[in-house]
């Protein structure tokens, strides 16, 4: 089983990455990129990235993932009920952002359940 805190902290910085990515004119990650994102759309990929890692830190790395895969699998069935390109009417979105936000869904919370939370012995 892979440490649930490491894989926390993976998450953590790669959201947080691919969020002050999108604030850098690329083709990946940007308005017009092959993922749509908007101001929004970057700081939820910080904050989800701050709490991946606050969670981790804190000893609620499994739980932390999970919950947010289970919080991906929602934005993934809302992303697709959404008729237009702005998920709540505030988060940019296009179909390739809907068809990743389905696999990060998958991913994370398959993540969280191949991982375990390392226990240090208490002292007696």
């Amino acid at each position: 089983m892979l440490p649930a805190k490491l894989i926390a902290t993976l998450f953590g910085v790669t959201f947080i990455l691919v969020g002050l990515l999108g604030f850098v004119p690329n083709p990946i990650v940007a308005p017009d990129g092959l993922f749509a994102v908007n101001t929004m759309h970057n700081l939820v990929h910080i904050l989800t990235g701050a709490g991946f890692l606050a969670g981790g830190h804190l000893g609620y790395a499994r739980q932390t993932i999970i919950g947010i895969g289970v919080a991906y699998v929602a934005v993934t069935i809302i992303g697709f009920l959404t008729t237009g390109n702005m998920l709540l009417g505030l988060v940019h979105i296009n179909e390739a952002d809907r068809w990743l936000h389905a696999a990060l869904a998958v991913a994370i919370l398959a993540a969280g359940y191949v991982t375990t939370d390392v226990k240090t012995a208490s002292a007696s």
